[in-house]
């Protein structure tokens, strides 16, 4: 069986029916295995999305992207700049 990738609301759905499953006495392991989930993943998510509504998480994911998109532009920029420091003293 292949792995299904949930949508950040989704996540947020799926940690408020987990809370509320605890919170009415089910543990943890049947509220997991009610959503179709493993505990551990509910614990992950827990950590990276708990207490968020879900614009802030759309925002959040934004975020990320964009700094990833921040840090290959310093990176090249870097390769840049070394390259011309190289050229500029005659090492080539």
């Amino acid at each position: 069986m292949g792995r299904k990738i949930h949508k950040t609301e989704e996540i947020i759905q799926h940690l408020r029916t987990h809370d509320l499953n605890v919170g009415t006495g089910m543990s943890k392991e049947e509220s997991a295995r009610q959503i179709g989930v493993t505990l551990q993943t509910l614990n992950s998510w827990k950590r990276e999305y708990g207490g968020l509504r879900v614009d802030q998480a759309k925002r959040l994911k934004e975020l990320e992207l964009e700094n990833v998109r921040l840090k290959k532009i310093v990176a090249n920029l870097t390769i840049d700049n070394s390259i011309l420091k190289e050229v500029a003293e005659g090492n080539f």
